[in-house]
C-alpha cells in the first residue's frame, strides 16, 4: 500500500525512491510486525483473559504440563495481524506472490480459529473434526496446486522442483506437481502444529525457517545474484521478502510473549496458518526439497509421530517415549527450557546449511 502511495512521489522528493528497494520494505515490515505485537500483545492477552478463553490440557502430555491450564490461547489472531497488516503496508499488492502468500495465511488460519473456537470457546471435546481440518488443507493445497500448473508464475520450470546441493538439476512432476503441492501444504500445516507444544518452540523454530526463506526470496528475486549464483531467477518473487520478513518479526513479536512461562498460546490459529505459509512460500519458490532441511525440526516432529503410531499398530511397541519428539526428551529429563532452546540451535544450524546450498551446488 505505502508502495503504491509513496513511491510515485519520488519524482517529486527523492527521498522515496527508497520504497522501490525490496530490502528496505522487508525490514520495516519485519519492524511493523514487532510493533504491532508489542503494541498489542498485552492488550489481547488482558482481554482473553477476560473472557476465559483458556488452554484445555490433554491429559496425555506430560504431568507438568497440566499447571498450563487456563492459559490463554488463540494467539494466532495476534500472528496474523502481525503478518497481513505489514505485509499490506510494505508489500506490492499487485504482485501475485504477495496475494497468494496473504490469501493462505488467512485461509489456514480460519481453519485454526474455527477449531479453537470449537474447542475453547464452545468447550467441544476435539474442537473440529480432524477429516474437516484436513479437508480445508486439501482444498487450498489443490486450488494452488491447479493455479499454479494452469497459471505459473515462472516462464520455464513450473512443475519443477529444484534439488539440494545440485547445480542444474531437478525434478519434473508433471501432472504430478498437483498432488505435491497438496502434500506440502498439508504435510507443513499439520508439522508446525504438532511443534506447538512447548512454550515458544513453534514461534522460534517458524522465524529460524522464514528467515531463511526471505534470503532465498530476495537472492532467487534478484537477477545479478540469481546469475552469480547459478539459480533460476524468477521475476517478481523477491517481493516475498517483505511477507517472510513479516512472519519473522511476527513470531518473534509473539515470542516475547510466548517464551516459557507462557503468557499466551499461539493455538491451532496461529500453528496451522504458520505451516501452511511456510509450504506455500517452499512451492512458490521451487525449493519444495529444500523445505525439508529448512523445516527439519517440523519434519523431524511429523515424522516422530508417524513412527510411533506405525510402530504401535504394528508390533505393539512405542519408538519414543511420548510422542511428537520434543516430549521424549521432556521425559528422558530434559526441562522445558532446554529442549526449547536446543531444538532452535538445530533450527538455526538448518537454516544456514539450506542458505549455504546455493553456493555448494
Amino acid at each position: 500500500m505505502l508502495y503504491w502511495l509513496l513511491y510515485p512521489l519520488r519524482d517529486y522528493f527523492f527521498a522515496f525512491n527508497v520504497f522501490r528497494y525490496i530490502t528496505f520494505r522487508a525490514a520495516y515490515a519485519m519492524v511493523t510486525a514487532l510493533l504491532i505485537c508489542f503494541i498489542l500483545g498485552p492488550r489481547f492477552i488482558r482481554w482473553l483473559r477476560a473472557v476465559q478463553i483458556g488452554q484445555r490440557i490433554r491429559d496425555e502430555v506430560p504431568e507438568r504440563h497440566q499447571e498450563k491450564e487456563g492459559t490463554p490461547t488463540m494467539g494466532g489472531l495476534l500472528i496474523i495481524t502481525a503478518i497481513v497488516v505489514p505485509t499490506l503496508l510494505w508489500g506490492n499488492l499487485a504482485n501475485p506472490y504477495i496475494q497468494v502468500a496473504i490469501v493462505v495465511t488467512l485461509w489456514t488460519g480460519l481453519i485454526g480459529f474455527v477449531d479453537d473456537y470449537l474447542r475453547v470457546v464452545k468447550k467441544t471435546e476435539k474442537g473440529l473434526v480432524g477429516r474437516y481440518k484436513l479437508l480445508g488443507q486439501f482444498i487450498f493445497g489443490a486450488a494452488l496446486g491447479v493455479f499454479l500448473y494452469m497459471h505459473p508464475l515462472v516462464r520455464e520450470g513450473a512443475t519443477q522442483s529444484a534439488l539440494p546441493f545440485l547445480k542444474n538439476y531437478y525434478i519434473e512432476w508433471g501432472f504430478l506437481y498437483i498432488p505435491l503441492v497438496i502434500l506440502v501444504i498439508m504435510g507443513s500445516s499439520n508439522a508446525v502444529n504438532l511443534t506447538d507444544g512447548l512454550d515458544g518452540l513453534a514461534s522460534g523454530a517458524s522465524a529460524f525457517s522464514f528467515f531463511a526463506f526471505a534470503a532465498l526470496a530476495y537472492l532467487s528475486g534478484h537477477k545479478t545474484f540469481a546469475g552469480y549464483l547459478n539459480i533460476p531467477y524468477m521475476p517478481g518473487c523477491g517481493e516475498l521478502t517483505v511477507y517472510c520478513l513479516s512472519v519473522v518479526g511476527a513470531a518473534l513479536g509473539f515470542l516475547w510473549f510466548n517464551a516459557h512461562p507462557a503468557q499466551i498460546f499461539m493455538g491451532d490459529t496461529g500453528s496451522l496458518a504458520l505451516g501452511g505459509a511456510l509450504g506455500t512460500v517452499a512451492v512458490l519458490l521451487k525449493k519444495e526439497l529444500l523445505l525439508l532441511i529448512i523445516g527439519g525440526i517440523f519434519v523431524a516432529e511429523a515424522v516422530s509421530v508417524i513412527l510411533q503410531v506405525a510402530s504401535f499398530k504394528l508390533t505393539g511397541k512405542r519408538i519414543f517415549k511420548m510422542a511428537p519428539i520434543h516430549h521424549h526428551f521432556e521425559l528422558k529429563g530434559w526441562g522445558e527450557e532446554q529442549v526449547v532452546v536446543r531444538f532452535w540451535i538445530i533450527a538455526a544450524l538448518l537454516a544456514l546449511l539450506s542458505i549455504s546450498t546455493l553456493k555448494l551446488q
